[in-house]
């Protein structure tokens, strides 16, 4: 969908990326616009090096891309979507400098943005990161919206960072201040955090797992990858097998660990999912071929390219419940395999993927089910 945000430098027109005109999500929130409106009102000099992190949509970089920021994210759709947004808005391209939550910050930050995350391991990684560029006069402004920002997000600018406190709520956003103290004495990074998995789950039991700040049940195994584990295909005797959404990598470890002669492509439009997945393939000293991609799902991979297609989807964006990544995901799945590859899913139960799915292979099976999740696989025929 494409809006107008109203900013104190005109109205900028933003969308999401991909572009899909069922999507009723916008590009920006009110907390994008209450940061706008206090740089320009508090005359915030956007001079030196301008920082902007977590920048969901672009909204931001776009908004100031006359300042020439510099855009951190683990998105690769949210870069995607800046590059979109700049050229929609008549900006060049160079006009921002996008980097990712895995490429080296800047040196020095003057003024430093932060657009709160929903995982605040993430925020604590950026934090810790991006503290030694921070000097006494730079200036930290943090937004996001009430139910977002908690007591714990305010501790870690503190903790990190320096003296921290909030402003009053507009639109249900807020805005966070940050006063840096550089000579305060700052913890050790426990990033990336590594732990090693139960009995009971397949080829990866005992195994080490790998996980960057922001990626999904950093510090444990979640339930519904568990279940997965246990239900697995049966090793082939090679073949391409495809981790979609690799998270941690788990999965496509595990598939690699019980067919060695396979070659499997881990892939997520997370930059520390997939660092992710490359430590936990490598920690392990799994045989066999691999290859890692941060990308929109299978997009730019072969048709017809694939035997096996195995997903654990996301069915969040950020704060909003949305079934549209999961659909893209099934529809790149059937157009990477081969005749006769499957599609093997797991969800909850109440998410209702076999009929997304019977509609788009014409078949569905329930290879295990408990009171919470499913486990489906369909058949491109």
């Amino acid at each position: 969908m494409n809006d107008r945000m109203t900013t104190p430098w005109g109205e900028p027109v933003l969308a999401r990326f991909p572009e899909d005109p069922r999507d009723r999500l916008r590009a920006w929130d009110a907390s994008d616009a209450y940061l706008l409106r206090h740089l320009a009102e508090r005359q915030v000099p956007l001079t030196g090096t301008v920082v902007v992190v977590g920048d969901r949509w672009g909204a931001l970089a776009t908004a100031l891309a006359a300042h020439r920021p510099t855009q951190i994210t683990d998105s690769w759709l949210g870069q995607e979507a800046t590059r979109a947004n700049l050229a929609r808005n008549g900006a060049g391209p160079d006009t921002v400098r996008l980097l990712s939550t895995q490429d080296p910050p800047p040196d020095r930050i003057d003024v430093l943005l932060v657009r709160v995350p929903k995982s605040l391991a993430l925020l604590e990684d950026q934090l810790l990161r991006l503290a030694p560029a921070v000097h006494a006069d730079t200036v930290v402004v943090g937004t996001g919206m009430v139910k977002e920002i908690h007591t714990s997000t305010l501790n870690l600018f503190e903790r990190i960072l320096g003296p921290t406190r909030t402003s009053l709520a507009e639109q249900k956003a807020r805005l966070i201040f940050c006063t840096p103290d550089p000579g305060r004495e700052r913890p050790a990074s426990p990033w990336p955090y590594r732990y090693t998995l139960p009995d009971g789950i397949g080829p990866v039991s005992g195994r080490t797992v790998v996980n960057h700040a922001g990626v999904f049940c950093a510090d444990r195994l979640d339930i519904g990858t568990r279940f997965f584990l246990q239900h697995l295909p049966a090793a082939r005797g090679g073949g391409r097998v495809v981790d979609l959404g690799c998270g941690n990598g788990v999965v496509g470890t595990a598939a690699a660990l019980a067919d060695p002669a396979a070659e499997v492509l881990f892939v997520d439009e997370s930059f520390q999912a997939v660092a992710s997945a490359q430590a936990t393939f490598r920690a392990n000293d799994v045989p066999g071929a691999a290859e890692f991609r941060v990308g929109d799902g299978l997009a730019g991979v072969p048709d017809g390219s694939a035997d096996l297609v195995l997903s654990n989807p996301p069915f969040h964006s950020h704060q909003a419940t949305t079934d549209a990544t999961a659909r893209r995901m099934f529809t790149g799945a059937r157009r990477t395999l081969r005749p006769g590859g499957e599609l093997w899913v797991v969800g909850n139960r109440h998410l209702g993927y076999h009929v997304t799915l019977r509609r788009l292979f014409g078949n569905s099976e329930v290879v295990a089910s408990d009171r919470k999740f499913v486990v489906l696989k369909a058949v491109k025929r």
